[in-house]
């Protein structure tokens, strides 16, 4: 067993399994994914620890990118319930590790992230470990871009941060009986949050809390809307 193996292996049976994630396919994906290879060279120390790792520092007025922390990464796509025959969008998929997990998971992946340098970064992790039911697209979180199919519609939808709010142009993007899994904050740029599982019930898409959580804010996510006197 390679130094990185062993580290994967105490990620997960330190980490994860005691955080009340018990998906065998789940565990299985994060016990094998070599979770190094998508954090950058001088970070490969901190690969495997309980925290989010910076992918790409702020600049030019935009906002840090992250990975979320392997426990948070796991109890929020361990929510979703994810089958083999669904389809799955990523959002925020930075540069990849969390869409290799889900295509683990599901029949296909389509992860969106903002940041082109990221979303060039992510395909090419992908190729290189073989990872092919997926698709990688640069643009917007908030409105994402259809699929090259021309796939706009989802049976799961994970949203990779905090955010305050899920925006109607993403729960539009739920198919019927479809899930989302978001962390929810009360205002912009926060940590500390809920997970919320959303799901579509004739065409209404409604969310309860699960759980506490904590990770980096995804950029790009205004307030929700409210009415002002």
């Amino acid at each position: 067993m390679t130094g990185y193996e062993a580290r994967r292996n105490a990620m997960v049976e330190s980490q994860i399994r005691p955080n009340e994630v018990t998906d065998i396919g789940l565990l299985a994906a994060m016990r094998s994914l070599p979770r190094e290879r998508f954090v950058p060279e001088a970070l490969l120390g901190l690969a495997y620890m309980d925290e989010d790792i910076q992918v790409l520092p702020a600049r030019d007025g935009g906002a840090a990118r992250f990975l979320l922390s392997p426990m948070v990464q796991a109890r929020l796509i361990q929510l979703a319930e994810i089958t083999a025959q669904e389809s799955v969008l990523d959002l925020g998929c930075a540069t990849g590790y969390s869409t290799a997990i889900l295509a683990r998971l599901a029949a296909h992946v389509v992860g969106v992230e903002l940041e082109p340098e990221l979303a060039a970064t992510a395909k090419a992790n992908l190729r290189a470990l073989g990872v092919a039911n997926v698709d990688i697209l640069a643009g917007s979180l908030t409105d994402p871009p259809a699929s090259p199919a021309g796939q706009k519609s989802y049976d799961v939808i994970v949203v990779e941060g905090t955010v305050p709010h899920v925006p109607e142009a993403v729960l539009a993007q739920l198919k019927e009986g479809g899930r989302l899994v978001a962390m929810l904050t009360r205002a912009p740029n926060m940590r500390q949050g809920k997970a919320y599982l959303f799901v579509k019930v004739d065409g209404e898409a409604r969310g309860v809390a699960q759980f506490d959580a904590g990770a980096s804010p995804l950029p790009g996510f205004a307030p929700a809307p409210a009415f002002t006197f």
